[in-house]
């Protein structure tokens, strides 16, 4: 059901969903924007589409989501590693879990990840951010 709100806003709007991470009463996303208002139109038009498919299953209607997200700019590699670890690893931190999140971007198979994720434009998300991580020593 995410998958394919996921899916239907492949594209749309100049926003990107790079990563993500289902949690129990909110998700993280990682995304690329063209612009502010893409970003805006891109999330608006996302939550409509994740709180109908919510409202289907849930057999209910109104408000899934709050009027607002939280957002943040990401200036450099070490950020944008920071942040992808922060998404991917919610789990471990919060459940205990360790492996992979079965809630996350990264639980999905290569061909499903490229129908419901968009692939990066900027260099950082491309790949630029693993320079923070051979800084850092982590891995």
């Amino acid at each position: 059901m995410v998958k394919q709100a996921l899916h239907d806003a492949l594209g749309r709007f100049g926003l990107r969903v790079i990563d993500f991470s289902l949690q129990g009463n909110h998700l993280h996303l990682i995304l690329e924007a063209d612009n502010s208002a893409s970003l805006s139109r891109g999330m608006q038009g996302l939550c409509v589409r994740i709180a109908r498919a919510l409202n289907r299953l849930m057999e209910r209607k109104g408000h899934v989501f709050a009027d607002h997200f939280h957002s943040r700019l990401l200036l450099s590699p070490t950020e944008v590693m920071r942040a992808i670890q922060y998404v991917v690893d919610n789990h471990r931190k919060h459940y205990g879990h360790t492996g992979t999140d079965p809630y996350a971007s990264t639980a999905l198979p290569a061909p499903e990840r490229d129908e419901v994720l968009a692939r990066p434009v900027t260099w950082v998300l491309r790949g630029g951010w693993r320079r923070a991580l051979l800084r850092s020593g982590t891995t």
